[in-house]
């Protein structure tokens, strides 16, 4: 099929306009109608009148946008008509609730990604391809250097560094964002040792699990703890809060940034800290590559990222590419989340 995509969407300065459908994907401006993959900050905004999701992210939305908002969920792989467009979400594997979002028009398939990784984290719902004519992708991490290790190498290296720091009478830290990258290293961490979460974590987690999602055990991290109970114990705050004076608080902490971008060996020793791991929500070079390919798309459209680079390549190999500008990029904003009581305490 040779139709165009201008004919189902097409990129405005709010955001992915689906033009038959009326409503947006992710839009980074207030519209009427906003179909949204997943919670983060940068995908997820204030403003709209009418929000529709994947069942597992309304009290994410409602709990970070407001508890108020007027907004409607479906699960995966249920359609849903909107004005003549076929609606359905497919598992993006990326955090709690995230969605490829399929778009379906007189034999037409448009597929938006949102933010999407390939691998199973034994957490969210697995990705799964989805066949389409036009792709929509991320390409946070399209350059062939990023590439994950196996999910059990990944958390050996978590569990020997928690130890060697047990060894040395230290509290373990991870720093990581409060949705998606904190529920992963508990998952990770799981079984090792008592978790405690600052409270822009707890209060997410209650939110995911009033859906009942089941999560980890973990105890909320109080202001007034005593430093004898969180000795030799793992602590998991947003990275917003490193250089605290709650960090500072802790005893003798070890403090780890949990972030793909640790990829690269320089970005270890970002602002100090003692260790770095590359835990990411995102699909690596190979996974990205995997997806595209998956779904024999005609032509690919690459977002935020290294949209250039994983452009350029996909037209190299023969698909169809081109690279598209949005406001994509940050998955949360931490400011946004750490109380100013939290900042200094």
């Amino acid at each position: 099929m040779t139709q165009s995509h201008l004919k189902l969407i097409k990129f405005t300065k709010k955001g992915i306009y689906c033009i038959p459908g009326k409503f947006y994907l992710d839009p980074w401006l207030p519209v009427d109608y906003a179909i949204i993959s997943h919670g983060h900050a940068d995908h997820a905004r204030w403003g709209m009148k009418h929000y529709l999701c994947h069942t597992d992210s309304v009290p994410i939305l409602k709990h970070r946008i407001g508890a108020d908002i007027s907004i409607e969920h479906m699960g995966y792989d249920v359609a849903k008509m909107v004005n003549g467009v076929q609606v359905s979400f497919y598992p993006a594997g990326h955090v709690i609730g995230s969605a490829q979002i399929r778009l379906e028009y007189k034999g037409f398939v448009v597929v938006f990604t949102g933010d999407y990784k390939v691998k199973n984290d034994h957490l969210t719902v697995p990705y799964e391809p989805v066949k389409c004519h036009e792709f929509i992708t991320e390409s946070t991490f399209g350059l062939p250097i990023y590439n994950w290790l196996p999910e059990e190498e990944l958390q050996q290296q978590m569990h020997d560094w928690v130890a060697l720091n047990k060894s040395h009478n230290r509290t373990s830290v991870f720093l990581g964002y409060s949705l998606g990258k904190a529920q992963r290293i508990m998952k990770l961490m799981e079984g090792v040792n008592e978790m405690y979460v600052h409270s822009a974590i707890h209060n997410l987690n209650n939110a995911i699990e009033s859906s009942g999602i089941v999560l980890p055990k973990t105890q909320l991290l109080n202001y007034d703890f005593k430093k004898e109970d969180l000795q030799n114990k793992i602590v998991i705050m947003p990275p917003a809060l490193l250089g605290s004076k709650l960090l500072k608080k802790l005893p003798n902490a070890a403090t780890a940034i949990c972030s793909g971008w640790m990829q690269i060996r320089g970005n270890r020793r970002w602002k100090a800290v003692d260790a770095g791991f590359a835990v990411s929500d995102h699909a690596d070079w190979n996974g990205l590559l995997s997806a595209v390919k998956a779904t024999g798309a005609e032509k690919v459209y690459v977002t935020h990222g290294s949209q250039s680079t994983f452009s350029k390549y996909l037209n190299e190999i023969g698909i169809p590419s081109a690279e598209v500008k949005t406001e994509y990029g940050s998955d949360e904003d931490d400011k946004e989340l750490v109380t100013e009581k939290t900042t200094t305490a």
